[in-house]
């Protein structure tokens, strides 16, 4: 028996109301499957009815002859009424695996849109093989349970009722000898129930972890990676490791209750069995049978074991209700995950045509955890002026750069556009205002064109190749098996560092964004590419306010105003010209970069280059 997990939440009357909830929408269709349900269970009783009167007044009537009139009306009516019932079963069967698919279908569509407006730090924190585990196996677990077991639950309900009061009304005697056993084994499924279900959570978290290790070391970057460091092996014996485990546990859960179900079933197996011996033992006792007859007992053990069924999987219900709450709660768990970043009550629409796209921090301070990433940032840029943000490693430019689009909101202080917070603009339409170049650049696996439309889905062909010219990339794509139409391959594999970078630039030029924000644009480029997209950003970022960050000096010498960014803080501000006069740290890095080196990090005594030499401050 599993021990019991303290930490897996019991099914509550509020889980149940919830799970019923995501029925709601269709409660005009349940109610026709529930008539249907209704109407062929009570159908299945009459037949064990008919079957008494058969014995006892058409084949054995009073006079000893058969009846033949009243024989062809019953067997008419015996065969009438299955094909009445498997008619309705039909359409019943349909419309509730309609409701399921819908169910179903509404729990994907609903948990895909919460996570799309989830923050980006829940997705730093949380591995994507979780995450698709929750999509995908979670909700398939509960499929064939919402599907089948609303409908088979309510028909074995009515079925047990109308046959128990059929039962009783033939003999309340066989009655109590049948189903004396019932309270133990309901009892039993209670306990059983509970312990599978928490055997499914583990099971799901098991598959969770699989899908994890399959999405991180199936990738390409993962098996790349693997290969590079000689690691295939280890990576084959975790794999064999988690599903092994993966295996262990569904076994156990199909195993848990086993010996319990076989229990029921040799009970309901022999319980006929007792019925004709104590029938017997009466009839001998009492030769007139205390009023049972041989069509009284036929049509007795009829509708037994039309009962045992019902009956048996009713207890099956339970157990497989309980497990499905365990898959419920997961995904139920990932719906009330709170959006830290959500339009305000007041959050307005700004059309891109109307923003100047003057960006304003104003003492902005912000923090991951615990530790401040940027103190007291207050600076300010005005409408097309191209502005760079130099510093170190880890200094804190890229984060200042998520602000903006509010891919994260600051703990202090505000970012404004235009003297707005951009907490009071709308998502979307602050997500139409500001266009990002990453410094990881990202592509789907579809073709060229289907990627760079992501800019503009609306964009033609013409306006494509436009794009594509202005980041001196249509040359490189009309070479490709296919030009427009090949397929880039998962994460653009197929194309160089340097002509991922050009086509994510021509994806912004489609996306024509009124502020545009340059991650290290052309990390990925050799010096000729470089100054191929140098000049290919002149035109994009002119007349709009463009916010540039380059380990690189080279690629922001033309900037109009450049802010050095040191341990979170703003430290120097200017032109070009302006701070190599100060010989601050602006004019170190510079003099290191033009020397060849490059700033990777920053240690306590200044920063430490490429080199290896540490400038001191």
């Amino acid at each position: 028996m599993l021990i019991p997990d303290p930490d897996a939440p019991p099914v509550t009357k509020a889980s149940l109301r919830r799970v019923a909830r995501t029925f709601s929408p269709y409660r005009g269709r349940i109610a026709l499957v529930g008539i249907a349900i209704l109407v062929t269970s009570t159908l299945g009783v009459i037949n064990p009815i008919l079957i008494k009167i058969l014995f006892d007044r058409a084949l054995f009537c009073a006079e000893g002859c058969v009846n033949l009139d009243l024989l062809y009306g019953l067997v008419a009516l015996m065969v009438a009424i299955p094909v009445v019932s498997g008619v309705i079963g039909i359409g019943q069967t349909y419309l509730s695996n309609l409701v399921g698919q819908r169910v179903m279908q509404d729990l994907r569509n609903g948990l895909y849109a919460h996570l799309q407006r989830m923050s980006l730090r829940f997705f730093t924190a949380t591995r994507t093989g979780e995450i698709q585990s929750r999509l995908s196996n979670d909700v398939a677990g509960v499929q064939s349970v919402v599907t089948d077991t609303a409908s088979s639950l309510l028909a074995n309900v009515v079925i047990v009722i109308s046959t128990v009061a059929a039962m009783a009304i033939l003999s309340w005697q066989l009655t109590l000898l049948s189903l004396g056993m019932l309270p133990f084994f309901f009892w039993l499924t209670y306990r059983v129930g509970k312990a599978r279900r928490e055997v499914a959570a583990s099971t799901q978290k098991s598959f969770a972890d699989l899908s994890a290790i399959t999405e991180e070391t199936l990738s390409v970057s993962g098996i790349l990676l693997s290969k590079a460091f000689g690691r295939q092996q280890h990576e084959t014996e975790r794999f064999r490791s988690e599903n092994r485990r993966l295996a262990g546990l569904q076994i156990r859960q199909q195993m848990i209750g086993r010996s319990f179900f076989a229990t029921i079933q040799i009970f309901f197996s022999v319980t006929p069995a007792l019925v004709y011996l104590v029938a017997g033992i009466v009839i001998a006792g009492n030769p007139a049978g205390a009023g049972l007859t041989a069509g009284t007992i036929v049509a007795f053990t009829t509708l037994q074991s039309r009962l045992f069924f019902p009956v048996g999987q009713m207890l099956q219900v339970g157990v497989e209700v309980q497990s499905a709450m365990a898959l419920f709660d997961r995904i139920f768990e990932y719906l009330d995950m709170e959006h830290e970043i959500q339009d305000a009550p007041d959050a307005v629409e700004v059309p891109k045509d109307t923003v100047e796209g003057r960006v304003r921090f104003r003492d902005v301070s912000f923090r991951y955890g615990e530790q401040w990433t940027l103190r007291d940032i207050d600076l300010e840029i005005e409408p097309g002026q191209l502005a760079a943000l130099v510093g170190p490693s880890g200094a804190g430019k890229t984060t200042m750069t998520y602000l903006v689009p509010r891919f994260y909101d600051v703990q202090e202080g505000a970012v404004e556009i235009d003297g707005k917070d951009v907490r009071g603009i709308k998502l979307e339409s602050l997500g139409e205002i500001v266009g990002m170049v990453t410094q990881e650049t990202y592509l789907f696996h579809s073709t060229v064109a289907e990627n760079l439309r992501y800019g503009n889905p609306a964009a033609t062909d013409a306006e494509l190749e436009t794009a594509a010219r202005a980041a001196f990339i249509h040359d490189r794509i009309v070479e490709l098996t296919d030009g427009y139409d090949t397929v880039v391959g998962e994460r653009g594999y197929k194309l160089s560092g340097g002509e991922k970078q050009r086509l994510a630039i021509a994806r912004v030029i489609l996306k024509d964004p009124a502020i545009l924000i340059l991650d290290e644009a052309t990390s990925s480029l050799d010096t000729t590419s470089e100054r191929l997209v140098q000049e290919a950003l002149r035109p994009l970022m002119a007349g709009r306010t463009t916010i540039a960050i380059a380990h690189r000096l080279s690629t922001i010498l033309a900037a109009d105003v450049i802010f050095v960014v040191d341990r979170g803080r703003i430290v120097e501000r200017g032109t070009h010209e302006d701070l190599l006069r100060r010989s601050g740290l602006y004019a170190r890095l510079y003099q290191q970069q033009f020397h060849g080196g490059e700033v990777e990090a920053e240690c306590e005594d200044g920063v430490v280059l490429a080199s290896g030499e540490v400038v001191r401050r």
